[in-house]
């Protein structure tokens, strides 16, 4: 089914609206991230100017606005250059001044004509015993008043666009709004007393009161559960699509793994060992593995990952294992190659630096299955790499992978089992939300030994003393991790705060300083790091691209500056880069004064606990799911109207809405099952869409 065409006006360019031309539509487009109609409907008031106050001057008071009806006596032009026009108007009980500035008199004499009456809307200010209006927002004859005296939504804007264009241009997309078939269950809607989509999206752009912003609002609800329901759905419809796709039943066996164990210098945790017992019935089921495991960093999932991938291979399987990043691959090589050859298991390690017949030699020994364990980056399942059988895919740092993806990576063998690994603890409704469509397991505990971490808040002031304390502390073997601030949205401003890190710390220590930022290749940030890991380095300068993967167990102490400008998920993975070895480990959150709110809970959240599930939801609680793992670029959904934090109910529905509707029409054939497809366009999932016409 294609799109229904009475979407189609959602979908065209915002340029076929009032006031929208070639040089606005790319200022709307950096606003919405996309230049549709519909994402001007999406993007919801932020507030409101109630315009229906109309006193009569002489009670209108200070710091109001007000909507007045006034005749025009007299217009003294700016003395000169920097002071201002005033235009002296009054309405028989007051008078009030009309103030602007560097405004053209011709334009002046045009909208306020000496004699005439005009309507004027604005701020009323006391200024010098007299009353005057600044700029008024608006200038209207007396018969364009009820269009003047109404209550003005006000958005959220970007430099360039006005409230007035982006009024203007929301008037024409709102008289564009389609009435649609309901899709929602009937008696929640009327339980809930909601109203039906077309009204929703109406009364969205027209609040009256604080309370129709509010999340809680009718409107809103309604809004954002239509969202989670579409979002649900997609995930309900590619999870189905996967299963119908044959997976392969694996009998359990044991030979490789227990040769693995044996070489373990420790024991399994509980946790760990519950986690391969959940793979292990995934992988006898003949139903396909779509698993996520999320632990904290250093619980444990590579071994895990590990006894999955010998249960492949002892079937006669290949297993690959992914990750972000090079750097992670080569970290993977290193950790798998003592259990690999405890199993008498030959792997391969394919990146971006294998060129020319090495590359071609590791590809043929991939197609060939000489390799059992092909460890690489993403890239592995995107280019040309055929595998002779892949059994298990395992995927490191899932969140920085979207659901398509997913499919992709599952169509390289023949009913490949899916195991995601994360390092990032997610809050349930985001996991719900992003992994609908996978089963999650959980290692919530840390494996034993593990010392904890001391974090202790330090103010800005005091960041002389902590350097002079690293001195003794290097000497006694310690490595240092000095991470810098996160300056806007800006690499450059990024690298610039650390190199001036970087020098003073070198002027103090010498050469035993490093530093990595994002704007180096991937060679010479891999040789930094490798120089910190053999030592050579004792401390290492980093903006944040050390947050993920990299294993230093001699790095004992880690510094984040201006710790308030990070959030907590980023924050505690920072922290764990430390803490890995047999020395007590400490992690110093430097923060600058005037902390906000929200600053001084995220620090405190810091200092109270280690747990990545509870830091993850009190990061949900205090920034809302948007921001959490940098959505943008991480697979993650952005949702534009739900808010993950605040409509958690909603999205509960919403699931088990979605479990009872593929039971009983999997096909969305049913009328109902129609008016679904309609929604799933109309928030572009057309993807699961797509998974209906293939089947």
């Amino acid at each position: 089914m294609p799109r229904p065409f009475e979407l189609d006006p959602l979908f065209r360019s915002v340029t076929t609206l009032p006031g929208v031309g070639p040089k606005t539509v790319k200022l709307f487009e950096k606003l919405l991230g996309s230049e549709k109609v519909l994402d001007l409907l999406f993007h919801a008031p932020i507030d409101f100017v109630d315009r229906r106050f109309s006193p009569p001057l002489v009670e209108a008071p200070n710091g109001k606005i007000a909507t007045i009806e006034v005749r025009v006596e007299k217009v003294t032009p700016a003395p000169r250059r920097g002071l201002p026009t005033r235009v002296k108007c009054t309405d028989g009980t007051g008078s009030l001044d009309v103030v602007f500035f560097n405004a053209n008199k011709d334009w002046i004499a045009k909208q306020m004509p000496v004699g005439e009456v005009v309507i004027l809307s604005g701020k009323i200010e006391h200024y010098q015993g007299n009353k005057q209006m600044v700029h008024p927002d608006a200038i209207g004859k007396p018969s364009e008043r009820a269009s003047i005296e109404t209550i003005e939504p006000i958005y959220g804007l970007t430099a360039g666009v006005t409230n007035k264009t982006m009024r203007k241009a929301m008037s024409g997309a709102i008289g564009l709004i389609p009435s649609l078939r309901e899709w929602g269950d009937k008696d929640l809607i009327k339980k809930k007393d909601w109203p039906a989509w077309f009204g929703a999206m109406k009364a969205l752009h027209d609040p009256e009161s604080a309370a129709d912003l509010s999340p809680a609002h009718p409107v809103r609800e309604r809004l954002a559960y239509d969202e989670f329901l579409a979002n649900q759905l997609a995930l309900g419809l590619m999870r189905l699509k996967q299963r119908k796709l044959n997976g392969r039943a694996w009998p359990q066996k044991t030979e490789l793994r227990q040769k693995i164990l044996d070489a373990l210098p420790f024991d399994l945790t509980g946790a760990q060992k519950r986690v391969i017992d959940e793979i292990d019935q995934d992988m006898q089921s003949p139903l396909r593995m779509l698993r996520l495991v999320q632990g904290d960093v250093g619980s444990g999932k590579t071994i895990v990952a590990a006894m999955a991938m010998m249960n492949a291979i002892e079937n006669g399987a290949q297993a690959a294992i992914m990750a972000p990043t090079e750097i992670l691959a080569r970290q993977h090589a290193e950790s798998f190659k003592p259990w690999l050859e405890a199993a008498g298991i030959e792997a391969v390690i394919l990146t971006g630096r294998n060129k020319g017949k090495e590359r071609e030699a590791i590809m043929s020994d991939i197609a060939s299955g000489a390799a059992k364990v092909v460890i690489g980056t993403h890239a592995l399942f995107q280019e040309s790499i055929e595998f002779q059988d892949l059994g298990l895919a395992v995927v490191d740092e899932q969140h920085r992978f979207g659901v398509h993806q997913r499919l992709m990576l599952s169509d390289k063998g023949r009913g490949t089992d899916v195991l995601a690994m994360t390092a990032t603890p997610i809050p349930r409704t985001l996991a719900l939300t992003a992994y609908g469509d996978m089963e999650v397991s959980r290692i919530d505990e840390k494996p034993p030994g593990r010392k904890p971490i001391d974090t202790l808040l330090i103010p800005k002031e005091k960041v002389e003393s902590v350097m002079s304390s690293l001195g003794k502390q290097i000497e006694q073997g310690s490595r240092v991790y000095w991470v810098c601030p996160l300056v806007e949205d800006s690499e450059v401003l990024d690298l610039e705060a650390a190199e001036a890190r970087y020098d003073v710390l070198k002027d103090r220590f010498g050469d035993v300083v490093g530093l990595v930022h994002g704007r180096m290749k991937p060679a010479e940030k891999d040789e930094v790091m490798n120089a910190f890991a053999r030592g050579d380095l004792k401390i290492l300068v980093a903006t944040t691209v050390i947050e993920v993967g990299v294993n230093v167990p001699e790095a004992n102490i880690m510094v984040i500056e201006q710790a308030e400008r990070f959030g907590l998920a980023q924050l505690h993975q920072l922290r764990g880069r430390v803490g890995r070895g047999a020395e007590k480990s400490f992690c110093f959150l430097v923060y600058a004064a005037g902390l906000s709110k929200t600053g001084k809970e995220r620090l405190k959240t810091m200092r109270e606990t280690e747990d990545g599930f509870v830091i993850a939801e009190k990061d949900l609680e205090l920034r809302g799911g948007g921001e959490i793992l940098g959505t943008r670029q991480s697979g993650m959904p952005t949702f534009k109207i739900a808010d993950l934090a605040a409509h958690a109910d909603s999205l509960a529905i919403a699931r088990q809405e979605t479990k009872l509707l593929l039971e009983k029409d999997a096909d969305l054939e049913t009328e109902r099952g129609q008016a679904l497809r309609t929604l799933l366009y109309l928030f572009e999932q057309d993807q699961a869409i797509k998974t209906l016409r293939a089947g």
